[in-house]
């Protein structure tokens, strides 16, 4: 009768205040935004709630990116660049009168972008690679990561002592000097391994680990192919050195690798050469050797050319100078035999007309005669050369036909002073020009100089140390952002509740937040030390979400028929025995007559939470063996009593389909106000299901982060097809500190504590 009159009660007050409230809506507040903010505020609260929730693997990437970032400092050389200049010069044909028209002849002159391949060339860089031996590696091994750090730290005269005893490993001043090697064909470019033995002695195998070659030091060994030169070897007996030869090609891409060559600035003719490296001294070394290559084959190439060229002018020499006395005895005769004759002004500019014409025409045959030995007819220089030689001869026709407008003996004298005159003209210059060929092979002067010899700059090129963190830590952030979307794609979870409503269309009763206290009370209690939080701390944010619960289920159970609730999840460890206990405890301080049944037969532990024994429960009540008051335990809080599980039987399903289940149900329900029973998981086994059938109202524990959409989904359509109705869910273990990033209002919508 009292409590027909207590539910009476609660329908008036129900009806007086508005049933129809949602409960979802009267336990959280809700903030007013424009479409614009709330949707930027949640993109940005999203990001931030995220990389909260993923702190700690944020935090480890990064460390661990940092820790590869030290290594890096640690053990590779810093990279140092060596530089120098090199001047172009354009080349000049000084000397006494100079010939023009005859460069092509010389050849044309060098352009930088030429001049830039010429660097780069195999010619150069190949002389420099077997000169200075850079096709030969030679290095000792060091152990990993450390031993370099170690070997470079190293100031001792003699070779360190081995750490660890490991002493194959160098670990700081070794030193090997390999002057030649020779290998066979098809050993160039393989790793070979030379092992230091007694008084200079040494074993070098190859890649199968097999012994090649056996020498000393300061003496030449051949064998097998193999033929080596060692005139330094300072290193304990049995340390290993690498060792290799490289092909000539191999030695040279390698090279080119570190090497550079540009102009510094626009048609300045100045080449900057720059090199990058570990080992300053030998960046140097190899930087004036490709310098003085480059100069020597420059002045050789100089000297070749103008002794060419020299040669094929003395052979032009005798005949022209033949040809110039003729022209001039045969004028001389003529003017005898017709008495002194004299050109009007008119004879002279169309003499000095035809003069010029056919000097250009004889000078562009002999050019052409030179470029047929080198060029095609179809080669574009060629064809140019032709059209030039075209309009010479245009212009010479132009002329002739002049000349035909002349007297017979104006036309005759004008004929023999034009071979004079070309004659004269041809002769000279190439005269001129075979002097100073002359005068430029003997002086062996080329068109390129240097002007700044190689230098290394003091500071590295490469990163600093702090440059190499800075970059080892945004790349282990972005690692751990491509991670975080790899997991959050392959596994979608549930965040917020405001999903659930969304997606499920079922409402959220309570949203109990995260409780460090209650982790706390469960580690004391491992210990033997049992309390309840809504107890021990009824101030707690949790406890309060709880109390909300309790008056939240008041109005949602006020037209079920029984007064029994089932909680229970879609899988394990989401916090149900915590929503039990706590909410009957919450219950029965408000003088409710509360009982909880712990209904989970496999691995119920209540009785744990509660300080009581196990045995004499629920098996052995429906089982037949037990009463009602004996498995009925009170607590240590008042109004609360509690159902343990009892032995754990072989076949709870078929235990909880016994009749005696639903009369315990009836029974308990007949003696308390409310009855709560923990359930186990809905996925797991299907006791929930039986359960749900006797109960008034159901109700789903969701845990924040723990599932996916589907599984919810799952686990509500195993139930109804059970014939059980969830009446909707309790949102747990939310981070609130999360949940302020994503919504921007902490301490509002799950957080109103008490103030003293």
């Amino acid at each position: 009768m009292e409590k027909k009159m207590d539910n009476d009660q609660f329908r008036s007050s129900a009806n007086t205040s508005g049933a129809s409230l949602s409960p979802a809506v009267s336990t959280q507040p809700m903030q007013q935004l424009s479409p614009e903010e709330g949707e930027e505020g949640l993109a940005l609260g999203e990001i931030i709630a995220i990389l909260m929730d993923y702190r700690w693997l944020i935090a480890a990437i990064s460390l661990f990116a940092l820790a590869v970032g030290l290594a890096w400092v640690l053990v590779v050389k810093p990279v140092y660049r060596a530089d120098g200049l090199i001047q172009v010069e354009e080349k000049t044909q000084g000397g006494i009168g100079s010939l023009k028209a005859l460069q092509p002849l010389l050849g044309d002159d060098t352009t930088v972008s030429a001049e830039i391949e010429i660097l780069s060339s195999r010619m150069v860089l190949g002389r420099v690679v077997s000169k200075l031996k850079l096709d030969i590696v030679a290095t000792p091994r060091t152990f990993p990561l450390i031993g370099g750090i170690v070997s470079r730290r190293y100031q001792g005269d003699e070779p360190n002592s081995a750490w660890l005893g490991l002493s194959s490993f160098a670990w700081g001043g070794e030193r090997i000097q390999v002057d030649s090697l020779d290998v066979p064909q098809q050993a160039l470019d393989e790793k070979h391994t030379l092992i230091a033995g007694e008084e200079g002695a040494f074993e070098i195998f190859n890649k199968d680990d097999e012994s090649v070659l056996k020498g000393r030091v300061g003496t030449r060994t051949s064998d097998h192919g193999y033929s080596i030169f060692v005139s330094q070897l300072k290193a304990r007996p049995g340390t290993v050195f690498r060792l290799k030869k490289l092909a000539a090609e191999t030695a040279i891409d390698d090279l080119r690798r570190d090497y550079t060559v540009k102009e510094r600035g626009k048609k300045s003719g100045i080449l900057e050469l720059s090199l990058l490296g570990k080992d300053p001294e030998q960046m140097v070394v190899i930087l004036d050797d490709i310098e003085n290559t480059y100069v020597r084959q420059n002045v050789e190439r100089r000297s070749a050319e103008a002794e060419k060229t020299l040669k094929f002018l003395e052979t032009q020499l005798p005949a022209l100078k033949t040809q110039l006395d003729n022209a001039e005895a045969a004028y001389n005769s003529y003017r005898q035999s017709r008495g002194s004759l004299d050109l009007d002004m008119e004879t002279q500019g169309i003499l000095k007309l035809l003069v010029d014409a056919d000097d250009a025409a004889i000078k562009l045959q002999m050019q052409n005669d030179e470029l047929r030995q080198l060029f095609k007819a179809e080669h574009p220089r060629m064809e140019a050369l032709k059209d030039q030689m075209d309009r010479v001869r245009a212009r010479r026709d132009q002329v002739l036909a002049q000349v035909q407008r002349l007297p017979e003996t104006q036309q005759t004298v004008l004929r023999l002073a034009r071979d004079v005159e070309v004659s004269k003209n041809l002769y000279t210059d190439l005269l001129n020009t075979a002097q100073q060929l002359r005068v430029t092979k003997a002086g062996t002067v080329g068109d390129v100089r240097v002007i700044d010899t190689a230098a290394v700059g003091r500071k590295p090129v490469s990163l600093g140390p702090l440059a190499v963190l800075g970059v080892a830590l945004l790349l282990g952030l972005l690692v751990s952002m491509v991670a975080i979307w790899v997991l959050r794609s392959l596994r979608v979870v549930i965040e917020d509740p405001e999903s659930i409503e969304s997606q499920l269309g079922l409402p959220v009763y309570a949203t109990v937040p995260h409780s460090k206290t209650e982790v706390e009370l469960n580690r004391t209690a491992r210990e033997g030390i049992a309390e309840l939080l809504a107890v021990a701390y009824p101030e707690e944010d949790a406890v309060e979400s709880l109390r909300g619960l309790r008056t939240t289920l008041h109005f949602a159970l006020l037209d079920a028929q029984r007064n029994s609730l089932l909680i229970t999840g879609s899988s394990p460890s989401l916090g149900k025995s915590f929503i039990s206990k706590n909410l009957g405890a919450v219950l029965a301080q408000v003088d409710k007559r509360v009982v909880i049944i712990d209904g989970d037969l496999r691995r119920g532990h209540l009785h744990k939470e509660f300080a009581i024994e196990r045995a004499v429960g629920l098996s052995e009540y429906v089982s037949g063996q037990a009463t009602l008051e004996e498995i009925t335990k009170d607590t240590m809080v008042p109004n609360l009593s509690v159902v343990t599980t009892g032995q754990i039987p072989p076949n709870p399903s078929e235990l909880l389909m016994h009749r005696r289940f639903a009369v315990l149900l009836a029974e308990l329900s007949a003696r308390f106000d409310t009855v709560i029973v923990d359930a186990p998981p809905v996925l797991a086994v299907s006791d929930a299901a039986i359960i749900g059938r006797h109960v008034g109202a159901t109700l789903m524990v969701a845990r924040a982060g723990k599932h996916p959409i589907r599984e919810l989904e799952q686990a509500i359509k195993r139930l109804n097809q059970a014939g059980v109705q969830v009446k909707g869910f309790v949102f747990n273990d939310l981070n609130v500190s999360r949940q302020s990033y994503r919504y921007g209002y902490k301490g509002y919508v799950y957080r109103y504590s008490y103030k003293n």
